[in-house]
């Protein structure tokens, strides 16, 4: 099975390097020295990593035959995919694979249907679900255990647990806001002009 593990992002200094957004939970795992890994566009690689670091919280590497900035920003964009055995699962017990929680049915715990998981993102404070809703829209679920309430792969389905705003219609509480804070508004004016008779 393929797996992005990572795109690459600016160039780095003048020795090749470049900045990388990691896709992966195992980065010392995927992206370690002498990994090779295809890309896409299959035209810029495969990619051979020669060396690795992090500098100012981003991962840098640095590939075989990429030797300066201009070769560096050509790879500007580019997607790194590993080949990963579909049976193997992470060393935590509550840990999974990206392509483990993809299309995952997201429900509430009375078995709501919110939408499916479409993409998840790797932040550097946590990761977000983006689930998409029958409707079209999206709504981002952090995945944290506070959210998430169980992942369920013979189901195929996440149990989340939202506070209040996170996935409601948050038009209809803005609105509602105003129309209390209007309220008032409304009343002084009233008064001034009791006042001034």
């Amino acid at each position: 099975m393929e797996l992005v593990v990572a795109r690459i992002g600016r160039a780095h200094g003048i020795k090749g390097e470049v900045t990388v957004e990691v896709r992966t939970d195992e980065p010392e795992l995927r992206l370690s020295p002498g990994a090779v890994l295809r890309t896409e566009p299959a035209s810029a690689g495969p990619l051979t990593i020669e060396a690795g670091r992090v500098h100012s919280s981003r991962l840098l590497l640095r590939f075989e035959g990429v030797k300066d900035r201009t070769a560096a920003e050509a790879l500007r964009n580019t997607l790194l995919i590993a080949d990963v055995d579909p049976a193997e699962l992470p060393e935590e017990e509550d840990e999974y694979y990206d392509h483990q929680l993809m299309d995952l049915d997201v429900v509430l715990e009375d078995g709501t249907e919110i939408g499916r998981i479409t993409e998840i993102s790797h932040l550097p404070s946590q990761d977000l679900f983006i689930v998409e809703r029958p409707d079209g829209t999206e709504v981002m679920i952090p995945f944290v255990e506070e959210i998430v309430a169980e992942i369920d792969l013979e189901e195929q389905r996440c149990v989340i647990t939202p506070p209040p705003g996170l996935i409601d219609d948050r038009a209809e509480i803005a609105s509602a806001r105003d129309a209390e804070a209007a309220e008032p508004a409304e009343k002084t004016e009233g008064e001034k002009s009791g006042d001034d008779a």
